[in-house]
């Protein structure tokens, strides 16, 4: 691999990692007689399938994608495998092939963004900084924006079209809403449940009146009935009173409670 292509493939490796994608690295590391590439050859597979890349194409870039799509399923870290290319791949050459498979999954710090600046934003906000998360909010007014405390692990962006940044956010974000109200809400719900697939978590402040409005709107925009079931409105847990540092505490235990049923429960204890 050129200096130019190696450049290529970590820049590819970089910006899969941003958008918080799991993926395998495959390399050839061997061959004996005729094959599709030569040694050094590296492609880069998602659950998507090929993001980058190749190792041959055709029937043996086909067994490869098959290959690192289960090690993603099944969290396997490391394969090493040698493939007969004619009795192994069903192709006419008879050369052998050697493949070292690298996985490179999504490690926590899990995402949480924040749609508003308000009340309940600057408690939600400041107790997401204790937890080993990122953190990006976003909202029109630069002065409550302002407010917020400083952090690596929070980015601000002080914008009027807050629903254009849904798409840019890394895969299996917990996406929440609190902004000034339902006309500022809507617009980036709605963008949001149009990708629902993406995200981990999807929840709006509220009351259980303001669901029922956001359920029609949903439907009225041509989200599918489905699709609508997966948001929470109220959001957080059903415990505590009205305070914004309550609800921000009820928030973030719902969306811990679904970190670890989707991403698993860490054992390990502090001291």
């Amino acid at each position: 691999m050129s200096k130019g292509n190696f450049e290529d493939f970590l820049g590819a490796m970089s910006a899969l990692q941003k958008k918080g994608k799991t993926f395998v690295v495959v390399t050839l590391v061997k061959q004996i007689g005729s094959s599709p590439q030569e040694v050094g050859a590296r492609a880069i597979i998602s659950a998507n399938g090929l993001e980058y890349g190749t190792v041959g194409g055709g029937k043996v870039e086909n067994r490869a994608i098959q290959e690192a799509k289960k090690m993603i399923t099944e969290k396997t870290r490391y394969l090493f495998t040698d493939w007969n290319l004619q009795k192994d791949i069903g192709m006419t050459c008879g050369g052998v092939v050697s493949f070292f498979f690298e996985l490179f999954e999504q490690e926590h710090p899990f995402h949480v963004a924040v749609f508003g600046a308000g009340h309940i934003a600057q408690e939600f906000v400041r107790l997401l900084l204790k937890l080993d998360c990122k953190v990006s909010c976003f909202d029109p007014r630069r002065e409550w924006l302002d407010k917020l405390p400083t952090s690596s692990k929070l980015t601000t962006l002080c914008t009027e079209d807050m629903a254009s940044e849904v798409t840019k956010l890394p895969e299996r974000s917990f996406v929440t809403l609190m902004t000034m109200g339902h006309g500022t809400d809507l617009p980036v719900l709605i963008e949001t449940m149009k990708h629902r697939d993406r995200f981990s978590y999807v929840g709006n402040v509220g009351s259980h009146q303001k669901y029922l409005r956001l359920r029609n709107d949903l439907k009225q925009a041509g989200i599918p009935e489905d699709v609508i079931e997966k948001f929470y409105c109220p959001m957080g847990e059903d415990f505590g009173g009205n305070s914004p540092v309550e609800i921000a505490f009820s928030i973030i235990a719902q969306i811990l409670r679904t970190k670890d049923q989707i991403f698993g429960r860490s054992n390990e204890a502090s001291t």
